[in-house]
């Protein structure tokens, strides 16, 4: 799988000749002035919720592309009112097959309220079943209990766990995450946007690493395999 990372909460995953995009919020994020939305290639669009910062360039990228956007079915309506023709609605606990793999919604703690003040329905998160591996992409959420069950009953390849704190988990509660889930490869998003967000990277990789875990902090515009 090549990763390719837009800033904040967006990463783009090929798979098999597919691209998966997640969370696009890229034209407002000043880090993110190199990446050209023009230039994303999509397939299929995934939002975690409604916040801005997460579905800014949904609709544009969408619209350009044809691709189908997967999310809540609250998402899902007011994306349809914004003129997005392809589309798929899920829920909590749900699992769907799509031509690139399977994909289960999971919870996420948060809040969601769509950009013009719309209720944006049940944050969440997604499993994604694909060419042999699997991963987690929590979106944004604080540490809960529910995580434990992933780690349960779904072996996991690597995980996308916010950091930033403020809004959502910190370091320390994504290094309990991480054991909640028992994924040994995570990938860190949700920080240094805003101030309030901003992270001690070197805190962060230091702790990381003492919980034996391998730790990520991606670079906009950088691209890598796993």
């Amino acid at each position: 799988m090549k990763i390719t990372y837009y800033g904040h909460a967006c990463f783009g995953i090929e798979i098999n000749g597919n691209h998966l995009l997640f969370d696009p919020f890229i034209t407002p994020n000043s880090l993110a002035t190199n990446i050209d939305i023009e230039k994303i290639p999509a397939d299929f669009i995934f939002v975690s919720h409604g916040h801005a910062d997460h579905i800014a360039d949904a609709v544009v990228i969408a619209k350009r592309t044809n691709a189908l956007v997967i999310s809540n079915f609250e998402i899902i309506n007011w994306l349809s009112n914004q003129g997005v023709k392809n589309t798929h609605p899920m829920n909590i606990g749900g699992a769907r097959k799509f031509d690139f793999g399977t994909v289960k919604s999971v919870l996420a703690v948060h809040s969601s309220e769509l950009p013009d003040g719309t209720f944006g329905g049940n944050p969440g998160g997604f499993i994604i079943e694909s060419a042999g591996q699997r991963f987690y992409f929590a979106g944004d959420t604080g540490l809960n209990y529910d995580m434990k069950l992933i780690g349960d009953y779904t072996p996991l390849d690597f995980a996308f766990l916010p950091i930033g704190d403020n809004f959502t988990m910190g370091i320390d509660d994504a290094v309990i995450a991480s054991d909640f889930i028992k994924c040994k490869n995570i990938i860190g998003m949700h920080f240094d946007t805003f101030p309030s967000i901003v992270i001690d990277k070197k805190d962060a990789f230091k702790k990381f690493e003492q919980a034996g875990v391998k730790f990520t902090l991606p670079i906009i515009g950088e691209s890598f395999s796993i």
